[in-house]
């Protein structure tokens, strides 16, 4: 999004078309996830969750949020990083009325897609020249990267005792 606020954003109204046209993509893009999510199920989960260490308990755990917080859960979820990516496919799980999750992914998607556009605009041609704005950019980049690194060491150790069998042992 930032190339694209870079490359094609040049007013405010090319702004707004460009996180349109994005949430729209993103929307078609959740299609997939959702309706894998919506087919196969809590079952699919269970049989092939050990392949991603997923526990019974966070199923359980999963469910219960998406009862409570489910059209919620997919506006906030599509604002936030790395969630964005995944929200769909529980939304399928818990089936979720589907055009109002369509609704909320275009809503919660479109800040996000408007504020990165905005951002590669602003820079606009010091996004190249700018050797400040590279070294600050790698700082960042680097520090995402080794949170999302620690996060998965973490998750894999809480969860590799708990995955859940497919079968039981011999």
């Amino acid at each position: 999004m930032p190339l694209a606020g870079y490359a094609l954003a040049h007013s405010q109204w090319d702004l707004i078309l460009l996180a349109t046209a994005a949430s729209l993509a993103s929307n078609i893009g959740s299609i997939p996830a959702y309706w894998v999510g919506a087919r196969g199920g809590r079952p699919m989960v269970e049989r092939y969750g050990s392949y991603l260490l997923l526990s019974r308990h966070d199923l359980d755990r999963v469910d219960r949020f998406f009862v409570k917080f489910g059209s919620f859960a997919v506006l906030i979820g599509r604002m936030l990083p790395i969630v964005r990516t995944f929200i769909a496919f529980p939304a399928g799980v818990a089936k979720m009325n589907q055009v109002r999750f369509h609704v909320y992914t275009f809503i919660g998607s479109w800040p996000w897609c408007y504020a990165l556009a905005y951002v590669g605009m602003r820079l606009g041609a010091s996004w190249n020249t700018n050797p400040e704005f590279k070294e600050i950019f790698h700082r960042f980049h680097l520090g995402v990267e080794a949170v999302i690194v620690i996060l998965f060491v973490v998750f894999v150790k809480s969860h590799w005792k708990n995955r859940i069998r497919t079968s039981e042992p011999a």
